[in-house]
């Protein structure tokens, strides 16, 4: 993990971004350090692609300024590009070109002197030389995966924009790509990735949560679930559903979230929701214990807590 003092790769104050009468970024401040693996999160519509498009010079913000790899957004979007590995959200390869001949191409797109080696070094550190005459219309999502990275590191860029990577992809798949994410940042490489699970989240060095374009919270997950004075307890018992909806308007009681068997009950009063919980196991011969707030706790509640002020979500282009 990168000390508080390191070098930033991305240092950006205020951006801000309509798309017509929609504002979809507002006022968005964010610092990653070289070598830290940082997560964006957010709903859908939320503002993480937009964001990203900002920072790597696809997209001009309306207002705001700051630094990719050490030059100006505004005015070095050719300069960051160079410097930038750029994963969307849709893998965008020729079916019916092989794993080689896709990242032959790339590379020729790049203009790099030489192509042969990088291609090959490619395919070795993703572990997708024995496939290289695959076909990529072939290749399951995990594979697919893969092919997007090796692209993404031809060009040997500082910072790597991951868009929502792993969405789709099994299990397995996913705990390998982010153990290469480790190890790229082991590298000094920065990572920038926005993803919808928690387990990834909680593998990043910092997080982001994103909503309705204002950034909610920033920090290591124990720095977001610690700032937002949480207390939560576990239900065990039988009809746990009947007993959420009983317990939302209870003293002390701010959410109610099912987890499988079990309930998890949170609020920021801590003797009051105690009172009311010993109450419910006394009532309805159920078991509470308290327990660590977690992540996905915290982040149901900071969407509760922000109410979209009169503005819609704008939807997967965002």
């Amino acid at each position: 993990m990168s000390s508080g003092g390191a070098e930033l790769a991305i240092d950006v104050h205020g951006l801000n971004k309509h798309f017509g009468s929609k504002h979809v970024v507002k006022d968005v401040s964010l610092q990653v350090q070289c070598g830290e693996i940082f997560g964006f999160l957010g709903p859908n519509g939320s503002g993480k692609t937009t964001c990203i498009r900002m920072l790597c010079g696809l997209l001009r913000p309306d207002s705001g300024s700051g630094t990719c790899l050490g030059a100006d957004i505004v005015r070095d979007s050719a300069q960051i590009k160079r410097q930038v590995g750029y994963m969307t959200q849709r893998f965008s390869f020729w079916d019916d070109l092989s794993i080689r001949e896709n990242l032959d191409f790339i590379s020729r797109l790049y203009d790099m002197r030489d192509r042969g080696r990088a291609v090959q070094q490619a395919l070795e550190h993703l572990g997708l030389a024995d496939r290289s005459g695959q076909l990529a219309g072939t290749l399951s999502g995990g594979w697919k995966q893969r092919l997007a990275l090796a692209a993404c590191l031809l060009h040997e860029p500082r910072l790597l924009l991951l868009d929502e990577p792993t969405a789709g992809v099994d299990p397995s798949a996913r705990r390998d790509f982010w153990e290469e994410l480790h190890r790229l940042a082991a590298r000094g490489i920065s990572v920038l990735v926005s993803t919808h699970y928690m387990d990834e989240a909680e593998r990043c060095h910092k997080i982001a949560y994103i909503a309705w374009g204002k950034l909610l919270a920033q920090g290591s997950a124990a720095e977001v679930i610690n700032s937002l004075g949480l207390s939560t307890w576990a239900v065990y018992g039988d009809n746990l559903v009947q007993l959420a909806d009983q317990l939302r308007d209870q003293p002390g009681v701010k959410q109610t979230v099912a987890f499988g068997s079990v309930l998890h009950v949170s609020g920021t009063d801590v003797e009051a929701l105690r009172s009311t919980l010993a109450a419910a196991a006394r009532e309805h011969a159920v078991r509470a214990e308290q327990i660590p707030t977690g992540l996905e706790d915290a982040f149901i509640y900071l969407m509760k807590d922000a109410p979209p002020e009169g503005e819609q979500p704008e939807g997967r282009a965002s």
